[in-house]
């Protein structure tokens, strides 16, 4: 398989980070997607939608959308329950990622990371933040009863709210009012291969750090 991803984006990591634990083969390619690597005639052949993560089988089938990535690679597995209601409760906190979470909490860093400093977007900030850290409570909330959002294990619902979570901090969110997800990130990176986000370059970590 071929991954076709920006190192720095969260919905990408995901899958990295999936199949890495499922130790699957695969290749990673890097898009530049500030430059339009998203945009040219290849790409949009494969992905009308011009996005990454892109996923390609060996047989040249293409799918897209982080979730539906994690969904598919993890069927069978122990990272998506067997029984039929604690699949549904994965699939609603991967729903809710996508919703209520990833709209808030990973465009409030894209903004602080890969936008100009007298960028206009960010005037959007302050209601970001707000939204983000109401999905961040609602999280909290389930932790105070569950360890993880897979039902009874770590699995695809756990690493889809990790990704951008882990990094809330690049967003101008403060994790430690809760206890609850600190402590459930933690017991995230210490699951069996897993691999952390790739760093940074010095330009983006200079702009959040001017930013939060």
């Amino acid at each position: 398989m071929t991954l076709h991803g920006f190192s720095p984006s969260g919905n990408c990591q995901k899958v990295r980070l999936l199949l890495e634990q499922l130790g699957c083969d695969y290749r990673w390619v890097e898009v530049d997607i500030a430059n339009g690597g998203t945009r040219t005639p290849e790409f949009l052949a494969k992905n009308p939608n011009g996005k990454v993560p892109m996923l390609e089988t060996a047989d040249g089938r293409i799918l897209v959308e982080s979730n539906a990535m994690l969904f598919w690679l993890a069927e069978g597995s122990a990272f998506f329950p067997a029984d039929g209601w604690q699949r549904a409760q994965a699939l609603s906190w991967m729903f809710f990622e996508q919703y209520s979470h990833e709209p808030y909490v990973a465009v409030a860093r894209f903004i602080c990371g890969w936008t100009a400093l007298d960028s206009p977007r960010r005037a959007e900030l302050p209601k970001l933040r707000e939204r983000g850290l109401q999905a961040l409570a609602v999280m909290e909330r389930h932790l105070l009863t569950a360890p993880w959002f897979t039902g009874n294990a770590y699995g695809i619902a756990d690493i889809a709210l990790f990704a951008y979570t882990d990094v809330a901090s690049d967003g101008g969110f403060d994790l430690s009012p809760y206890p609850g997800i600190r402590d459930w990130l933690a017991r995230v990176r210490a699951t069996p291969g897993f691999v952390p986000m790739p760093a940074l370059d010095a330009q983006a970590a200079a702009r959040i750090e001017a930013s939060t």
